[in-house]
């Protein structure tokens, strides 16, 4: 789970008197309306994949699987431009681990290829609580028979502490619907069939009863979970109210957002780390090969809080006073910089994902000895890099304080991957 609970850090106070007096204030409120607009259309589309879930479960076919892959991948799309509003604000920072926590010890929620759960470190790796409706968690006796969303995250969720031990969120989800991608760097998905959610005769995998309760409980937990940020960033929520209420730190809390998430995190822990160590189980979307999208998408989240500009579920296009705008009044010189940078890193994502699109999936461009696919992923992470100290500069240009963007030894100390 690389990051996924990561602070930011800010190395010194805010300056002193701002140099705009009401800008600043409008554009965090724009940027509260776009983190609420966009929690929404998450919760909205986590929805529709509640429903697609309730059809496969009422009628296990290829067909309604697939349904609810797609409705799951389709939710991946709002929210994965979300992830910018990280980092810079602890009300997100704070909540993410539970909705979006990767890699995982899948074995510790089902069935998984023999051999492929052990982990020395994690003693959970191959409980299969849907095996097992009764178990010991350092030491006490845990009742498992009823798989409920309160079982799955105040029990299961980073059982014993450990981050591996992720049981809720998306990537639970998503390890239900695929099972494992067993293909290493070669082509393929996982292909859990549907006959894994056939209650009665038919069944396979074992448990598909337990199995359904626990899809349906993960989802209605994710649900709930986005429920609860989408009213933080309401007219009286948590988040809305931290950025809002000192503009200036709000404006510092938007670009450590997007620095954090530019730089450690998305160049780093989510690309340049995989493609160091040739594992495609270092993959964001890794048992549906969705990872192209993911990071995609990441990639658009940053430039929409830059530019105030949101396109929703439903077509419309979000847009207000913006960072850039603020940047232009002071540096045009920075902003216009820092937009082209923008635009190339995103255009390079764009162009891995096209060659995902088009048969080169993103584990097989992890593979070592893969020329075309190392180009792709280093040309997206250099992009990142790049615009990464234009975001700073963007800080200096508003006269707020030097901060510290969240790092990756990926990057700043390449030898330690290997140690």
């Amino acid at each position: 789970m690389k990051s996924c609970l990561s602070k930011f850090l800010l190395c010194s106070a805010l300056l002193s008197t701002p140099v705009f007096a009401a800008e600043p204030a409008t554009v965090v409120v724009h940027y509260a309306d776009m983190a609420q607009a966009e929690y929404t259309d998450s919760l909205t589309a986590v929805q529709s994949l509640r429903a697609a879930i309730q059809a496969l479960i009422d009628v296990p076919s290829i067909n309604s699987l697939d349904a609810a892959r797609q409705a799951w991948l389709d939710a991946r799309i709002p929210y994965q431009q979300t992830e910018a509003f990280r980092f810079g604000n602890p009300v997100v920072d704070d909540w993410e681990g539970r909705v979006n926590a990767w890699p995982l010890d899948e074995g510790l929620i089902d069935y998984v290829a023999q051999g492929s759960a052990q982990n020395e470190d994690n003693g959970l790796a191959a409980l299969n609580v849907i095996a097992m409706p009764q178990f010991e968690l350092s030491g006490i006796p845990i009742d498992a028979t009823r798989i409920t969303p309160a079982l799955i995250a105040e029990t299961l969720h980073e059982a014993d502490g450990i981050e591996a031990n992720v049981a809720s969120g998306y990537h639970a989800i998503e390890f239900l619907l695929w099972g494992q991608d067993l293909n290493g760097t070669g082509p393929g998905a996982g292909d859990r069939p549907y006959s894994d959610f056939i209650q009665g005769e038919g069944c396979t995998g074992g448990n598909c009863d337990r199995r359904v309760d626990y899809l349906t409980a993960a989802t209605d937990l994710l649900i709930a979970d986005l429920q609860e940020m989408t009213e933080a960033w309401g007219p009286d929520g948590a988040g809305r109210a931290a950025v809002t209420a000192d503009p200036q730190a709000g404006l510092l809390a938007m670009l450590t957002g997007m620095g954090s998430l530019s730089y450690g995190e998305q160049a780093g822990e989510r690309m340049k780390l995989g493609l160091m160590l040739n594992d495609p189980e270092e993959e964001h979307d890794c048992f549906s090969d969705n990872t192209h999208n993911s990071h995609y998408y990441d990639g658009l989240g940053i430039r929409n809080v830059y530019l105030g500009e949101y396109t929703r579920l439903d077509g419309s296009r979000m847009t207000g006073p913006s960072l850039s705008e603020l940047v232009a009044a002071t540096d045009p010189e920075v902003d216009a910089r820092l937009r082209a940078e923008l635009d190339q890193s995103v255009e390079r994502l764009a162009a891995l994902k096209a060659a995902a699109e088009g048969g080169l999936a993103y584990d097989q461009m992890l593979a070592p000895g893969n020329a075309e696919g190392e180009a792709l992923i280093m040309g997206a992470v250099d992009a990142l890099v790049t615009q990464t100290a234009s975001i700073e500069r963007a800080v200096t240009a508003l006269g707020l304080s030097r901060v510290a963007f969240e790092g990756s030894d990926s990057l700043d100390n390449p030898t330690t991957v290997f140690q």
